[in-house]
């Protein structure tokens, strides 16, 4: 029972990590471009998007479409990063320790 016991406290160290990380993602900011960096939009770590800059260039009333299509683009992009560095630092927390597939803590 003594492993039992051990266990239980690694778990809840992990917890409290756990939560300490979900704190600084929601500081966290990662920024997608597209459109050679004609569309900036920037998430946080919980992929909330915090900014959208769009240069005057890219503003065509009459071609919405590709606009549409760039912030689209720019938001996979920031997207993208978000979880590489989610997955990284979840890595970090878990020793490198492999989760099932499907499990995505601690989102």
């Amino acid at each position: 029972m003594k492993n039992l016991g051990q266990l239980m406290k690694q778990a809840q160290a992990m917890q409290t990590k756990m939560a300490e990380m979900q704190a600084q993602l929601e500081a966290v900011e990662m920024t997608g471009v597209s459109g050679g960096g004609m569309v900036q939009l920037t998430l946080n770590g919980k992929s909330e998007v915090k900014r959208l800059k769009i240069d005057k260039a890219a503003v065509d009333p009459a071609e919405t479409e590709v606009l549409e299509d760039l912030i689209v683009a720019a938001f996979n992009d920031a997207k993208h990063k978000v979880n590489a560095y989610t997955e990284s630092e979840m890595q970090k927390l878990t020793g490198g320790l492999a989760l099932p597939g499907g499990m995505k803590l601690p989102f």
